[in-house]
């Protein structure tokens, strides 16, 4: 006996009017209605069955490089490899240019340093040099100028007499005996301008004044002057040394 899939004069034929629906479930599907279809089989979701109607041909896998395309390869992993490894290169040439900048930089700044300081040294030490040389020559004059001027003493007492103060009184002008009479003679007008009295004194060395009042002293003695003078200049050498005493 032959089964048919579809009853003999079967029609689709809607249902009459006002009757109750069958349930979806419960339809026969006619074959004409389902247009192309195949029987499931495994591995029908994870891709087309071969052979199968409508199923994508499957892709054929890519040819193997040929020696000129792995030629061609090589030659661009080349040109790649030479741009990078260029580019780091110079990377880290900037990298040591700054850092040599930076050592050179220090080691000057500290070559520059030593050298000031050894000159600062070197400055001082040719300063006190240059000092003690004047002094050495403003004391040979001040000796020759007391032998060859003596009446120098004079002008050092009338000035010593005129910065006493206006209000001073019992002016006193002493100096050595042998100056006594230049000085009376030289300074004379400003003694009298001042009511000065002069006085012989041996304790002070020749060319040397020494100017007491009742509001204080001038002491424009020679030691004292000349160490005024070498102290500006940097000096603390008495006037008289070892050969200065033999003479």
């Amino acid at each position: 006996m032959t089964t048919s899939s579809k009853p003999s004069g079967w029609r689709n034929v809607p249902p009459p009017a006002g009757a109750k629906p069958a349930s979806p479930y419960a339809r026969f599907i006619p074959r004409e209605e389902l247009g192309d279809f195949a029987n499931w089989q495994p591995g029908t979701f994870g891709g087309a069955a071969q052979g199968a109607p409508g199923a994508a041909p499957v892709a054929a896998e890519p040819p193997a490089p040929s020696a000129e395309d792995w030629q061609a390869r090589v030659a661009a992993a080349r040109q790649t490899g030479y741009q990078e490894g260029y580019r780091d290169g110079l990377v880290a040439l900037e990298s040591f240019k700054q850092s040599f900048a930076q050592q050179a930089t220090a080691q000057i700044g500290a070559l520059l340093d030593a050298f000031d300081r050894q000159l600062g040294a070197l400055d001082g030490e040719a300063a006190q040099a240059v000092a003690r040389t004047a002094v050495q020559l403003a004391r040979q004059v001040l000796r020759t100028e007391l032998q060859l001027r003596p009446e120098l003493v004079a002008q050092v007492a009338a000035e010593a007499v005129n910065a006493v103060m206006l209000s001073a009184r019992h002016i006193s002008v002493q100096v050595h005996p042998q100056d006594l009479p230049l000085v009376a003679e030289g300074a004379a007008e400003a003694l009298q301008a001042r009511g000065a009295r002069l006085h012989a004194n041996p304790a002070i060395e020749r060319g040397g004044v020494l100017v007491q009042s009742d509001v204080g002293a001038i002491d424009a003695r020679i030691a004292s002057r000349w160490a005024q003078a070498a102290a500006a200049l940097g000096s603390h050498e008495a006037l008289a040394d070892d050969e200065g005493a033999g003479a």
